[in-house]
């Protein structure tokens, strides 16, 4: 028995088994942008070297052509330091005639970049432009859409859901949800 409570504790991290889960996934906690006097962290893994320079850069070529992966389009949005077009490929969710965005991987660059732009952004089949409006939707609000977005694309992006799946309860749903920013879509006037 140890002086120290938890320390024998089989399940307690250290602080080292920490980081290294953080680097073996891929796991970037970093303080969010709204929320920076607060100690609450936010959650995104990055892309894989392949993932971000072979296969993001032929899904956004194919889209930019013309031809759609799975629904995918091209994201374009103004970058929150620079101003310049970012451009970025992400699966368009049809759900209940509403449109929907999901960041599988968390809170990422194009995440943060709409939400400075007020929502703001494009998003682009071959030549075709359509301008939108996203408004983020709260956690309670989630796990319907979830669902769906699991239902078609858990091959692809499952690996980033901890375990949950379409077949997930609500509950189980609403748990990773401040995980995975979703984002409905208005068209822009």
């Amino acid at each position: 028995m140890s002086a120290v409570p938890g320390q024998d504790d089989p399940t307690r991290l250290t602080g080292l088994t920490v980081l290294a889960t953080v680097g073996a996934n891929g796991v970037t906690p970093h303080r969010s942008e709204a929320t920076m006097n607060e100690t609450s962290h936010v959650r995104y893994r990055k892309p894989g070297w392949f993932t971000q320079h072979i296969l993001n850069r032929a899904v956004a070529l194919l889209t930019r052509a013309g031809i759609s992966v799975w629904g995918s389009r091209v994201l374009e949005v103004a970058g929150r330091t620079s101003g310049e077009p970012r451009r970025v490929p992400v699966n368009l969710l049809s759900l209940d005639d509403e449109q929907f965005l999901v960041s599988a991987r968390g809170t990422g660059q194009w995440v943060r970049n709409v939400r400075a732009a007020d929502g703001r952004l494009d998003l682009l089949l071959g030549r075709s432009r359509q301008h939108w409006v996203a408004t983020e939707l709260s956690d309670d609000e989630k796990p319907p859409v979830l669902r769906a977005y699991l239902k078609r694309w858990k091959a692809e992006v499952g690996v980033f859901f901890d375990g949950v799946s379409a077949d997930s309860t609500d509950d189980e749903l609403r748990a990773v949800g401040p995980n995975h920013p979703v984002f409905v879509l208005r068209p822009a006037s």
